[in-house]
């Protein structure tokens, strides 16, 4: 298309603007059919673009393979994800931002536990050495303190994620926090429950734990066991 051959001129009167998003209000505008058509000298049955809805929306993706094969690759096929690819990158990579902050409190919190750890290694020296005498080796010695964290651990990440979960429905159903602005779709910070993101923070957790309380266990298994009164 030549924009200079191509494209006429028209007057049209503004009667309204929207503000929902920078991205969606610098590119969009929402105008007369038939204005647009006769300024780009397009016939009645000429389109850009089509948009279509599926009742179902697992199936988007399959829809679009069926569409893409059926016109070829003159055409673009995109569902609504990679339509808005940079917000919903902006979105994903907030999550990440909130996984990272979340590491970086647990890393925190195992300084905690492994000074608690430690102090309790100290305190029990007395009934390490009992467990020994009775016949407790080195190695049931070490996993009674990883039991020891890992059970503090679990404590504390699954009340931990039973208050994420309580938020988060209280948030579905009475929406606590509202967004501010008046300029979105929806009045309140929207959230979902994902089984993915506890399995990821269960994990987490589980694995930090173990690696405070490895150090508190293995100083605990090399005790030099000894029974005389001081």
């Amino acid at each position: 298309m030549n924009e200079m051959e191509d494209i006429s001129s028209d007057t049209i009167h503004t009667a309204g603007s929207f503000m929902i998003q920078q991205d969606f209000d610098n590119k969009y505008a929402i105008t007369d059919l038939r204005f647009l058509q006769n300024a780009m000298k397009l016939n009645a049955n000429d389109y850009s673009g089509v948009e279509i809805a599926v009742n179902n929306p697992d199936e988007a993706d399959k829809v679009g393979q069926e569409l893409a094969t059926l016109f070829g690759k003159g055409f673009k096929i995109q569902n609504r994800y990679q339509q808005n690819q940079s917000l919903y990158a902006i979105m994903n990579l907030e999550r990440w931002i909130f996984y990272a902050v979340l590491c970086i409190i647990l890393v925190v919190a195992a300084f905690n536990m492994v000074g608690a750890l430690t102090m309790l290694v100290l305190e029990k020296r007395k009934d390490i050495s009992v467990l020994n005498a009775l016949g407790a080796n080195r190695n049931l010695v070490l996993k009674i303190f990883l039991s020891e964290g890992l059970l503090l651990a679990g404590i504390g990440g699954g009340i931990g994620m039973l208050i994420a979960l309580v938020v988060v429905l209280l948030q579905q159903q009475f929406h606590l926090v509202p967004l501010e602005g008046g300029s979105f779709l929806i009045d309140y910070f929207p959230v979902e429950l994902r089984i993915i993101d506890f399995i990821l923070v269960a994990t987490t957790v589980l694995v930090v734990s173990f690696l405070a309380s490895w150090i508190p266990a293995i100083k605990a298994s090399r005790q030099q066991f000894s029974l005389r009164s001081e």
